[in-house]
């Protein structure tokens, strides 16, 4: 599978992450919202935003990988924030570059969307993130 990732000239820039992927395949992969949890569902990085990024990237690389696909074949990334506001970014992007080369996660970003919500489904989880993927 290729993915090309793009920021046409006219395009706010710089921004962390890709305005545009480009992906030439036939099997779509879906992960769906992963959190920072133990495959035992033990919480990781509890009330830590950054430690929390991290661990849900993790194992959104192990639902890419269950599926024999990786960060270089992600089209778009989608990632729920509770209580966003601005000034998490630099918590939030911490996060993303602890683990960034861990898991194979070129930066910037390929196109994403980070949304805030006033929750999640327990308290205690602080980000999810989800990926779409295609491979031949």
């Amino acid at each position: 599978m290729t993915v090309q990732y793009l920021t046409p000239e006219g395009m706010l820039r710089p921004v962390p992450y890709h305005h545009v992927a480009v992906g030439t395949g036939t099997k779509h992969v879906h992960v769906s919202g992963q959190i920072a949890r133990q495959a035992d569902g033990t919480p990781v990085a509890p009330g830590d935003l950054a430690g929390q990024v991290a661990q849900a990237l993790r194992n959104t690389s192990i639902g890419l990988a269950g599926a024999d696909a990786s960060f270089a074949d992600v089209l778009r990334l989608t990632f729920y924030v509770t209580r966003w506001s601005p000034e998490k970014i630099g918590d939030f992007m911490a996060g993303v570059e602890a683990v960034a080369d861990e898991i194979g996660l070129r930066l910037p970003l390929p196109p994403a969307s980070l949304i805030g919500v006033d929750y999640l489904f327990e308290p205690d989880v602080l980000v999810e993130v989800e990926a779409t993927a295609l491979l031949d």
